[in-house]
């Protein structure tokens, strides 16, 4: 079971639904984005899922403003997915995560995700740089 059925599983069970192994293959493929199953990242949810989060299992949500020019082109979806180590959902003004540091990480860049991107790639590359191999 990958971290996408564990969420799923968390989603129902808040909910007051059936979080049986089929249930969870059902909603997992209407929940989350991308479907393949990965180390790190790839937690990005439906409307369908946000909804279910918000207004039935009654899950906090933190949504953070995007700068109004901010435009999310490919390469931001690609930094989205590998650094929000949360589940999200993302609009074209704004978007909404579940965990406090993650809302903590995209308020401190004023929700410029661009900028946190660039910024945690500069980092990831300096680190590897400096690990002898």
């Amino acid at each position: 079971m990958d971290r996408k059925d564990t969420y799923t599983q968390v989603f129902l069970k808040a909910g007051g639904e059936s979080y049986d192994d089929s249930t969870v293959k059902k909603f997992r493929s209407i929940w989350w984005q991308n479907n393949r199953e990965k180390n790190s990242g790839g937690l990005r949810i439906t409307e369908n899922c946000i909804d279910f989060i918000e207004n039935q299992a009654k899950i906090k949500t933190y949504k953070i403003d995007f700068p109004k020019d901010l435009i999310i082109g490919p390469q931001v979806l690609i930094w989205l997915d590998q650094f929000i180590e949360s589940p999200f959902y993302l609009e074209k003004k704004f978007i909404k995560v579940l965990t406090e540091k993650a809302a903590f990480e995209l308020y401190l860049f004023s929700g410029d995700v661009k900028k946190m991107g660039s910024s945690k790639a500069l980092a990831k590359r300096f680190n590897q740089e400096l690990t002898p191999q």
